[in-house]
């Protein structure tokens, strides 16, 4: 097994900075708009980006929430190995609200379809859209692109995007995978 790094941690922090920018440009306060960081992997984006939208550019309670899609997945049941569940904590409301569901890889779209159908649970939001760190856009199953994506990668599907971050693994990195 071989690993080429596609990003180095200052990549991914000046990825970071340019997702919240655009995130500010489309939802100046966000007093209408909320962050869902998909379980597991997609939250740690989510919180980074809270982070860097409250501290470096002063955006003033953004509220962020984490949703768990793992009884929502079309292949729920259906693998050797049970899939294990997690939190889902939305303590606001979405109805009427403009969602930006967040995610660290794209691949083939199943997981946001899956939070697609797991948001409803919580309301009617007004607006959903789509943040990813990588999009792996060969490899779609259903017709799902991201409204903002950090880096586009073309990888076979032998191949695995990892991201790893500093507070789990010891260091930001994303990795393609040669299995």
């Amino acid at each position: 097994m071989s690993q080429k790094v596609l990003l180095s941690a200052k990549e991914i922090n000046i990825i970071l900075h340019r997702l919240a920018c655009q995130l500010i440009e489309n939802h100046l306060d966000f007093k209408d708009t909320v962050l869902i960081g998909i379980q597991p992997r997609g939250v740690r984006v989510a919180e980074r980006l809270k982070s860097i939208l409250e501290t470096d550019y002063h955006i003033k309670e953004v509220k962020l929430g984490y949703l768990d899609i793992t009884f929502f997945r079309d292949d729920f049941r259906r693998g050797e190995k049970p899939l294990e569940a997690n939190k889902t904590r939305i303590d606001f409301l979405v109805e009427g609200k403009k969602v930006v569901f967040i995610d660290d890889v794209l691949y083939t779209g199943r997981s946001i379809r899956a939070a697609l159908t797991a948001i409803q649970s919580f309301g009617r939001p007004e607006e959903i859209e789509l943040l990813t760190l990588i999009d792996r856009r060969f490899s779609r199953h259903l017709p799902i692109q991201p409204d903002y994506r950090g880096r586009q990668v073309d990888a076979i599907n032998e191949e695995k995007v990892k991201v790893t971050w500093k507070e789990q693994e010891g260091e930001d990195t994303v990795f393609l995978v040669n299995k």
